[in-house]
């Protein structure tokens, strides 16, 4: 939402920050929270695990932003484990190329299989900036624009503009974007 400060016949622009999507979006996003427990019960027990968090940010055509904060925690794919072993066996360069962001609209929940997203939302992946954001924790974050109206209910981080391997995927409760919205997605995985 648009509002300005006046100064005389200087009117300075700004732009009000909504705090949050709401009640109504964390309570319904809650169940797929809980499905990271697996996450939680291996940090207690100190035992290795690779998991996936997703961090979630609308910017609306209005300009205004919405935080949708932590959206979902998974583990990474069978498919990214598969990649990790061949690379360390093949000794190639490729492990930068996880930076791809795709959005879609599927509802089926994320499993260690996957290997794709479920259903595409017909926007293109973007590539997401990287960065170390601890020892070790690999961040990268993609901006996707959308073109259409649709109710974003998933997210893949993949090595590839288009098919590659699947770091990991994310499923949460519908974010709504129309014409000129776009979504700034934090993925981690550790």
């Amino acid at each position: 939402m648009n509002s300005g400060i006046s100064f005389g016949s200087l009117v300075i622009p700004r732009v009000i920050r909504r705090l949050g999507p709401g009640v109504r979006w964390k309570v319904a996003n809650f169940p797929k929270l809980l499905r990271g427990w697996r996450i939680i019960v291996a940090t207690i027990f100190n035992i290795p695990t690779f998991y996936g968090c997703l961090y979630v940010r609308v910017r609306k055509a209005s300009g205004e932003l919405v935080n949708y904060g932590l959206a979902s925690c998974r583990v990474v794919t069978t498919a990214f484990v598969e990649f990790m072993v061949d690379q360390l066996q093949a000794e190639t360069s490729t492990w930068g190329d996880f930076k791809y962001h795709d959005s879609g609209v599927g509802v089926t929940g994320a499993a260690v299989g996957n290997t794709d997203i479920e259903t595409t939302d017909g926007e293109s992946r973007v590539a997401g900036s990287q960065a170390e954001n601890a020892a070790t924790i690999y961040e990268s974050v993609g901006t996707i624009a959308y073109t259409t109206t649709k109710a974003i209910t998933e997210h893949g981080l993949f090595n590839a503009a288009s098919a590659g391997t699947l770091l990991d995927r994310h499923t949460f409760s519908a974010i709504n974007v129309e014409n000129g919205d776009s979504i700034k997605l934090g993925a981690l995985a550790a």
